[in-house]
């Protein structure tokens, strides 16, 4: 991970109270394969299998952005499953932990009963900066034609919000 990327990191804590951003990261598009741009990365899930994100094509995404030691992201846990398990079908939710250990992700998800969504594990933060995230707690929110509609931090009742308009379209 860049040494600015860990600076931020460190400087800025959990999310908390941190300001969303509009701009659409990455850029919108598809790749040859047809799959859109902002869900061509692959990844390592917890249990050490692969995951392509292009799986997620088709449907709304959100991605959330977590670390195994905020304490934010330990209070988001429940909403995040809640939310899997109310728009499963409907919708594609990945989470993708970072600055931590492979380990601690695991326990992490195991401690937080967040099992049933798929986590990847990113302890380099390559997923992170393709995304321009340089704190968590962050989502990051894809449409159905794969175009990143919002990325920032949420609480609670603005994600459901979000999630609602989401997969309303």
């Amino acid at each position: 991970m860049s040494a600015l990327l860990v600076a931020l990191l460190a400087a800025g804590g959990c999310a908390g109270s941190q300001a969303a951003t509009s701009d659409p990261e990455p850029a919108t598009g598809a790749t040859s394969a047809g799959t859109p741009l902002a869900l061509a990365f692959t990844g390592s899930t917890l249990d050490g299998g692969s995951y392509d994100a292009s799986a997620l094509a088709g449907r709304p995404a959100l991605l959330w952005f977590w670390a195994p030691w905020c304490s934010t992201c330990a209070v988001e846990a429940q909403s995040v499953t809640d939310l899997h398990d109310e728009y499963g079908d409907r919708l594609g939710v990945l989470g993708i932990g970072g600055l931590g250990t492979t380990d601690a992700m695991r326990e992490f998800v195991d401690d937080f009963q967040v099992g049933s969504v798929q986590h990847l594990t990113d302890p380099a933060g390559v997923i992170w900066q393709q995304f321009g995230i340089a704190q968590q707690s962050w989502y990051v929110m894809i449409d159905a034609a794969g175009t990143v509609v919002f990325r920032g931090y949420l609480d609670d009742l603005q994600l459901t919000g979000k999630v609602r308009e989401l997969t309303a379209q």
